[in-house]
């Protein structure tokens, strides 16, 4: 593909609930990623993170640092007196109800919170490729979460673009996910395909059924080449949330009783653990009404080592360091039918063996959802699962056994791909983004 000067400044920029990456089509059609350093390791991705963290002027008013990304998670984790830690903000952008949040006494629009990310990551990016960067071809999923109508999608997709433009893009154009992951895919390819994309994020899984091909390209993609798609609004973390709730809520006592009045109670209020399953809301139970609560729950427990096990881990913030063993585990529960949830920090250590077949049963419910997206994009578009030439699979939770079964139950294994599961999506968005400009130039 032959680039002009205008496509050198256009991106694939994948705005990703968990994680973004951002990535360019080079003069010798050679995709480039951004790259990141996170703890001492370089990524391809970028957290989509903030964290504010107060300080005080010289003439003692006070202000707040505002870092994003893997500097976002570096300074919360060195913060003895944490400040603010935001996350997942994609995840918020079709409700209406929720325009901003207050952060030390200032207000915040949601958009301008998603803007500095996003423009941290444009001024990273041009640094890197060594050119300004005005043009974004930027991903939205199928179904944001929290959307029930195409209205709401679209309210979504307007505050998105908003926020691109705040960061500094003059031009930005969307493409769904799948439908990016499948022209990375499609790049492989010496002939056409009819392909299904499944596209797993952090929170929302998406679905597309589409023709791809060298003949695709060469003679200009149509829009009948889209013959359908579907998305559910959860994914990787409703998954990371279950693993709570099932395995490491129990062991710091969720289900325990206490003594009150001669009854048995449970011994700590369950809205408590409800702020366990996403790792950023654990800073919210550092309260002195809650650790009255504990104190009182600790001595009345009938278990109370389990009860100051949640002392330990809501005392010490310890909340991203519990939701890396929980994807550790989950990855290692991908690879074997068999695994042990290990966390071990200051004086806590906990060991809870875990099967595969016990997580697929605390997922069962959003795997039939899934599966239900599925069947609807098949029968909605008068396709039979044997006239799909290949399914290819991106995103983390791909690797989880269960949802490829869902795939492999349908299609057979032999017609499954998957590669570049935590890229192929910007890297789709580069090359649409490149094939945008020449049409238009």
């Amino acid at each position: 593909m032959q680039t002009t000067k205008n496509q050198l400044d256009a991106v694939g920029f994948d705005f990703g609930t968990t994680n973004s990456s951002v990535a360019f089509l080079k003069d010798d059609s050679e995709v480039q990623f951004a790259s990141f350093t996170s703890l001492g390791t370089q990524v391809e991705s970028s957290r989509s993170v903030l964290y504010l963290e107060q300080f005080k002027t010289a003439s003692g008013a006070r202000r707040a640092h505002v870092f994003t990304g893997p500097a976002a998670i570096e300074h919360y984790l060195q913060a003895e007196e944490k400040g603010r830690l935001i996350q997942s903000l994609k995840s918020h952008l079709s409700s209406r109800s929720l325009t901003g949040t207050e952060v030390f006494g200032r207000r915040y629009k949601l958009e301008d919170l998603i803007a500095r990310m996003i423009g941290d990551l444009r001024k990273q990016a041009a640094s890197q490729f060594g050119r300004p960067v005005h043009y974004a071809m930027v991903g939205r999923p199928v179904r944001f979460v929290g959307s029930e109508t195409p209205e709401d999608d679209d309210f979504a997709v307007s505050r998105l673009r908003e926020a691109f433009a705040a960061a500094g893009f003059e031009r930005v154009d969307f493409e769904m996910e799948p439908v990016a992951a499948a022209c990375a895919y499609e790049a492989t390819l010496d002939h056409d395909e009819l392909i299904l994309i499944g596209d797993f994020g952090g929170g929302t899984s998406d679905f597309s059924l589409l023709h791809v091909g060298s003949g695709v390209r060469r003679r200009g993609r149509t829009p009948q080449d889209l013959l359908g798609n579907s998305g559910v609004g959860l994914a990787g973390d409703a998954f990371d949330a279950r693993i709570v709730r099932k395995l490491v809520s129990p062991a710091l006592g969720s289900d325990s009783e206490a003594r009150s009045l001669n009854k048995l109670l449970p011994a700590v209020p369950a809205w408590i653990y409800a702020n366990l399953e996403r790792w950023h809301y654990l800073s919210f139970l550092r309260t002195n009404n809650v650790r009255e609560i504990l104190k009182s729950a600790h001595i009345r427990a009938l278990e109370p080592e389990k009860i100051q096990a949640l002392i330990t881990i809501i005392d010490e913030d310890l909340g991203y360091q519990l939701h890396q063993a929980v994807q550790r585990v989950k990855f290692e529960l991908s690879r074997g039918h068999s695994a042990e949830f290990r966390f071990r920090d200051s004086s806590l250590d906990l060991r809870i063996p875990v099967t595969r077949r016990e997580f697929e049963s605390w997922i069962e419910r959003d795997l039939q959802v899934i599966e239900n997206s599925i069947d609807k994009l098949l029968t909605a578009s008068g396709i039979h699962p044997k006239a799909v030439d290949r399914v290819f699979l991106t995103g983390g939770s791909s690797f989880v056994p269960a949802v490829r079964h869902i795939f492999e139950t349908r299609f057979g294994q032999e017609r499954i791909r998957g590669g570049n599961e935590f890229t192929s999506v910007a890297h789709g968005l580069a090359l649409r983004a490149a094939e945008s400009l020449s049409q238009t130039s």
